[in-house]
């Protein structure tokens, strides 16, 4: 134990000797140390992020009926395929023909505040409809009706026969509806009226029909493809499709994404080995003559590597410890920054980043060690 502590205390004491150096290999360990542990981080925690940012953009996949129709039992039976820690949201939509003043326009049942979890892109100048009687118009339809929004609005629905050539009158269901929020999405949605599913089944008369679902699911790409095929093969009535534009161009990102943190973390390794190789090698040139006088009297030349090598080890242990903490708050700054959300604190990288602080120090103090090795007695005590 004592022979220990004279260790400890022999490589500290020597660091302290010299702590202008040190402490321009310590800060660069501690730099270094900051930016592997707060990317890594962010490269572990990029998934999320990026997923959470693309759900931002609508759904990921829709369930369409696989033999011409299916119904809500139909769309809940397939979702119970996907982990229900990654659905975000399963919204159900019915497209039916109404006429508003007469004109024919599509209506769309659907569950309203799902509709908020798959598609938050919409921007709605009032709000969404959350009673009966009320409905959401899209943009388009407001201007061409010149309708706003508190407006009431009469919609009607012509009743299906399948006696087409009956004399029979037909008449139309109507409804007085109130025009409860404006849709703006800048794409084909503002020219649809969003109804309630159970306003819209009240109109048409008819239950329980679905024509497709949208889903924003939480997950990689293979993953959805993954659930898709699963989906598609487990439920004959559900054919589950990938939005293509939203999961490849998630897949496109996350992997450029991570391949430039990737690239700049092993760069940022190899600066942190120059300037710790090169402190090391400033430090043995400095103490030529002590290594020197040390190998004449005795000294063996594993005496001075263990030296040399816990001295650089010393440092990048503390400069690991500096580092963890550094760069939990960088990678903290950057998530709130770019993805406005913040991350959580990620233990196991603490001694991760120790230990890869101590293995860098330790390759960077090879060739300085090396070099304190072929030093001459003779030579250098000789002032040659």
């Amino acid at each position: 134990m004592k022979k220990r502590q004279m260790y400890f205390r022999m490589i500290t004491a020597s660091l302290l000797r010299r702590r202008s150096r040190m402490i321009v290999a310590l800060l660069s360990v501690a730099i270094g140390a900051a930016i592997l542990s707060g990317l890594v981080t962010i490269y572990i925690d990029v998934p999320r992020q990026m997923g959470a940012q693309f759900r931002n953009y609508g759904a990921n996949m829709i369930f369409t009926p696989a033999d011409g129709s299916f119904t809500s039992e139909d769309i809940t039976n397939g979702a119970s395929y996907i982990d229900s820690k990654d659905i975000v949201g399963v919204t159900p939509y019915r497209y039916e023909s109404v006429r508003i003043h007469e004109l024919p326009v599509m209506a769309a049942g659907t569950d309203m505040e799902q509709v908020k979890l798959t598609s938050p892109y919409w921007s709605v100048e009032g709000g969404y409809p959350t009673g009966s009687g009320q409905l959401l118009l899209g943009a388009s339809l407001a201007e061409k009706f010149r309708l706003g929004v508190g407006d009431e609005v009469t919609v009607s629905y012509t009743p299906e026969f399948k006696d087409r050539g009956s004399d029979e009158t037909v008449l139309d269901n109507t409804a007085d509806m109130k025009v409860e929020g404006i849709l703006e999405t800048g794409g084909p949605e503002e020219d649809y009226v969003y109804l309630r599913m159970s306003d819209l089944e009240e109109l048409t008369g008819i239950s329980g029909k679905t024509d497709l679902a949208e889903l924003s699911i939480s997950a990689k790409s293979d993953k959805l493809k993954e659930y898709a095929e699963k989906i598609s093969s487990s439920v004959p009535a559900v054919s589950a499709r990938l939005v293509k534009r939203v999961t490849e161009s998630e897949s496109t990102v996350l992997t450029k994404l991570q391949a430039l943190v990737l690239l700049v973390t092993v760069i940022v390794l190899a600066l942190t080995m120059i300037c710790v190789a090169t402190t090391m090698t400033a430090v043995v040139a400095e103490r030529r003559r002590e290594i020197g006088l040390r190998k004449a009297i005795g000294a063996s030349n594993s005496g001075i590597i263990k030296e040399f090598m816990g001295e650089g080890m010393l440092l990048g242990a503390v400069g690991g410890i500096i580092g963890s903490v550094l760069g939990f708050v960088f990678a903290q700054q950057i998530s709130i920054n770019v993805f406005s959300s913040s991350i959580s604190f990620m233990p196991l990288l603490v001694p991760i980043t120790i230990l890869v602080s101590v293995a860098v120090t330790g390759i960077s103090c090879l060739l300085p060690v090396r070099s304190a090795t072929q030093i001459e007695p003779a030579l250098v005590l000789k002032g040659e």
